[in-house]
């Protein structure tokens, strides 16, 4: 296993659990951590018996986004979407590329980058404390790490566009009214809660689940002719896997199914 300094990963019953560990600075990103966390994935797809991703920050944020510490943030001689080629964008993806679920648990603040990477949970549970914040604006930057594909997406475009133009704080009982995320628990009780998903994923169908996130995130893009064609793909590879036929024979015996993820 990988030592890491700025991240902590676990593995127990199927489940990889990442935190994010610099809570001295909200979590915020540099580049190291994204290298660490990118690292640590490779890790975890690579480390068998994993079924379920479990993403959280220590503290109290999950990230407030990049680390404005750096000495080049601000120098206008500078490429300020650089460190988006190179690290944040390829991590997203990576992110979304899992072959398994991927459940985030967001604690305080998820700004910037930090609520990006939140909200590309395929199950996010929020703190009650936790909230979002697209806080470009307040620098005169613009939103970045996917905020403008992905957030029209969740809660339409007006209401991503109030919280890209006036960089207002969207508490966590509003996201979730807004459908923004899966659910709201009290601070107390948010890894239990989000643990007990990821170890419920964890024992689910895996392969179906791996086709389920990247159907839709390809019939997002694509008209119905090739949304149909993509669900044709998806169900001929899904019906090849011992979960299916194990599925198929929990039914008819009339008991619960025991999914392996193969």
């Amino acid at each position: 296993m990988t030592r890491y300094e700025l991240i902590r990963l676990d593995f127990s019953g199927g489940v990889a659990t990442l935190t994010l560990a610099r809570p001295d600075v909200l979590n915020a990103f540099n580049l190291a951590t994204l290298e660490e966390v990118t690292a640590a994935l490779d890790e975890i797809v690579g480390t068998p018996g994993v079924r379920a991703l479990l993403l959280t920050g220590e503290g109290r944020a999950f990230s407030a986004g990049a680390d404005l510490s750096d000495g080049s943030a601000g120098d206008t001689t500078l490429d300020a979407g650089a460190a988006l080629e190179s690290h944040f964008n390829p991590l997203l993806e990576r992110m979304a590329d899992l072959p398994f679920p991927l459940v985030t648990a967001v604690n305080g603040a998820a700004a910037g980058a930090g609520c990006s990477f939140a909200l590309a949970g395929d199950v996010v549970i929020a703190a009650r404390s936790a909230y979002f914040l697209q806080a470009f604006v307040n620098i005169g930057l613009v939103p970045d790490v996917g905020s403008t594909w992905l957030l029209p997406r969740l809660v339409g475009r007006a209401r991503a566009l109030r919280m890209m133009m006036l960089g207002e704080r969207i508490s966590a009982e509003r996201a979730e009214q807004w459908g923004m995320i899966h659910s709201v628990v009290d601070d107390a009780e948010l890894i239990g809660t989000a643990r007990s998903m990821a170890e419920q994923l964890a024992r689910g169908p895996t392969r179906a689940y791996g086709l389920i996130r990247q159907g839709v995130r390809q019939c997002l893009e694509v008209p119905l002719r090739e949304a149909l064609a993509i669900e044709r793909r998806n169900q001929r590879e899904a019906g090849y896997s011992s979960d299916f036929a194990e599925g198929v024979a929990a039914f008819r015996e009339k008991r619960a199914p025991v999914f392996t993820g193969r």
